[in-house]
């Protein structure tokens, strides 16, 4: 269940430079049950302060800020306030912050061209503990580790993880949600998530987009294989 305020709403914080879209998506948000936009801002060294402050559910960046980036703002809430998640928005498909982003432990990472729900939708979910990441970032995020030169395909899985953990993996590098796992590999939901969160624990990474990342850098999965 996703971490909410005694009121019983999601805390939100908005951060983007641009005052019409920040005032947007905090309208968006504000709009929705069971979400509280507690404040925004325009810049990024005022976002880590609102988040380290405030200690929000979820803190939604943009990429793009005068000063302190997003990428540089996201290293220091995670760094400081773990618990804080943290959801990039961007205008740019492939963004060349995407890979910082992701290894400075954002959540999620959606474009600004989402459907306001898709944006409502992101927060529930990494408020949930959940990663999400949009599918043209997910693209990009292929394409980089097919083009690397880093990470032999088909490399050993990490040692501590069982066979079936492991299988669970590439599912979850290959975007699959837990349903979709669940039917793939003739599993019920629920064991998927208990795989799930055994896997984020032995590879001591935070989320499902951390474990992805993890797959494609150590050959695990290969781009472009099913």
């Amino acid at each position: 269940m996703a971490p909410t305020d005694r009121s019983g709403a999601i805390r939100v914080t908005v951060a983007d430079d641009q005052p019409i879209v920040r005032a947007g998506i905090a309208a968006i948000l504000a709009a929705e049950p069971g979400l509280r936009v507690v404040d925004q801002c325009g810049d990024g060294e005022t976002a880590v302060r609102q988040a380290l402050d405030l200690r929000p559910d979820v803190a939604v960046l943009d990429v793009r800020m005068p000063g302190l980036d997003g990428v540089a703002a996201t290293a220091r809430v995670t760094a400081a306030a773990p618990e804080v998640r943290v959801l990039l928005l961007t205008s740019f498909g492939l963004d060349e912050y995407v890979f910082g982003a992701l290894r400075a432990g954002a959540s999620g990472f959606l474009l600004k061209t989402a459907e306001p729900q898709r944006v409502v939708d992101a927060v529930r979910v990494v408020a949930a503990g959940d990663a999400l990441l949009d599918p043209a970032v997910t693209r990009r995020l292929i394409d980089h580790y097919a083009a690397a030169p880093g990470g032999s395909p088909g490399s050993a899985p990490p040692a501590t993880l069982t066979p079936r953990e492991t299988e669970v993996l590439v599912q979850v590098a290959r975007g699959r949600s837990n349903a979709e796992i669940a039917r793939e590999l003739s599993l019920s939901p629920a064991t998927v998530k208990d795989h799930v969160a055994v896997i984020l624990r032995k590879l001591n990474v935070r989320d499902r987009v951390q474990a992805a990342i993890a797959a494609y850098e150590t050959g695990l999965v290969r781009p472009g294989v099913r």
